[in-house]
């Protein structure tokens, strides 16, 4: 008869063996890379256009082309989505209102499915294919809605070009030296050396036995998402220190003539409340909303939960305009 304490071994190994965990396991314990696959696989029900931009002022991308997906009719609302996304993410606010407007969701320079050039990207070679896209289609004035890094990309666009409304979804863009250091850890993701997925590999055995289970699910799909979105992984390393900070928009957001609702998320830990309350205090008339126990991840996890806000404060806003 084995003692006890080697029979405890034992059946922790056996019951190991059971379990082989590999990297699409892992996945499956994170309801956001399940939802946003979910997403992806919707969204395919909406034809998907691409349009070739000319004449941009892009150095090394003059001509590019832009892929999108709209539904609707009515008064233009372009979706400008985050990092490690694509368009498809905004499969829920479509849905919720394309019966009242014209719902346009852009893949950004460099992500998805338009196209990606060779060039050092950067908040302004964004916003200028932005307005390639909105004076290729003939967008009268839209309404721009951005979540994280298209939040950032949207207030830039608003701080230079008329808007007829401006909704900023835990928005990007505020300068903080402390992100940088809270994100520190996560530098070997963004390098491009093979050893670093060997080594996310090896580590799988330990993370059962340590429990860390959601951990390293956490940093496969991350380094996945960097991998499949190679704008994203050199956008961050170009600012991983703080000094490289230079196109924030903090300093203009007084030039934001749109009427504008920042929305954040109360359990966001990507983006601190700070840098919504900052958006919504430096852009004139703007209105700030919290989301409660919402997480930073708004259009894909919580999209009825922040639909009635957006139609209100688009039927309010746009209602003002035309004098109703």
């Amino acid at each position: 008869m084995l003692p006890r304490k080697k029979l405890h071994l034992l059946n922790l190994s056996e019951s190991t063996h059971h379990k082989p965990m590999t990297t699409q396991t892992l996945l499956e314990r994170l309801p956001l890379a399940q939802r946003l696959a979910e997403l992806q696989a919707r969204v395919q029900g909406i034809p998907l256009h691409r349009v070739e931009l000319q004449g941009l002022n892009i150095a090394g991308a003059e001509s590019c082309w832009a892929a999108y997906r709209e539904r609707g009719k009515g008064i233009p609302l372009l979706f400008l989505h985050g990092f490690m996304a694509t368009h498809a993410n905004w499969w829920p606010l479509m849905q919720g209102l394309g019966d009242e407007y014209r719902c346009i969701a852009l893949d950004l320079l460099g992500f998805g499915q338009s196209s990606q050039p060779a060039l050092p990207y950067d908040i302004a070679a964004e916003v200028e294919f932005v307005r390639g896209f909105i004076q290729t289609l003939g967008l009268p004035n839209p309404v721009l809605v951005g979540h994280s890094f298209g939040g950032w990309v949207a207030a830039a666009y608003a701080v230079r070009y008329p808007l007829r409304g401006l909704v900023l979804l835990a928005p990007a863009g505020i300068r903080d030296d402390g992100f940088v250091r809270r994100y520190n850890h996560l530098r070997p993701l963004l390098w491009e050396g093979a050893w670093v997925d060997w080594l996310l590999q090896a580590i799988t055995p330990l993370a059962y036995w340590w429990h860390r289970e959601d951990t390293l699910a956490q940093l496969l799909w991350l380094r996945g998402s960097l991998r499949q979105q190679p704008v994203a992984r050199q956008f961050l390393r170009q600012r991983l220190r703080p000094q490289a900070a230079v196109d924030t928009v903090e300093r203009y957001l007084q030039h934001i003539q749109a009427p504008t609702l920042v929305i954040a998320a109360e359990q966001d830990d990507t983006i601190p409340l700070w840098h919504c309350q900052t958006y919504a205090e430096g852009i004139p008339g703007a209105q700030l909303k919290i989301l409660p126990g919402a997480s930073h991840a708004i259009p894909a996890l919580h999209g009825e939960q922040v639909l009635p806000l957006i139609r209100e404060f688009l039927d309010t806003a746009l209602s003002a305009q035309c004098g109703l």
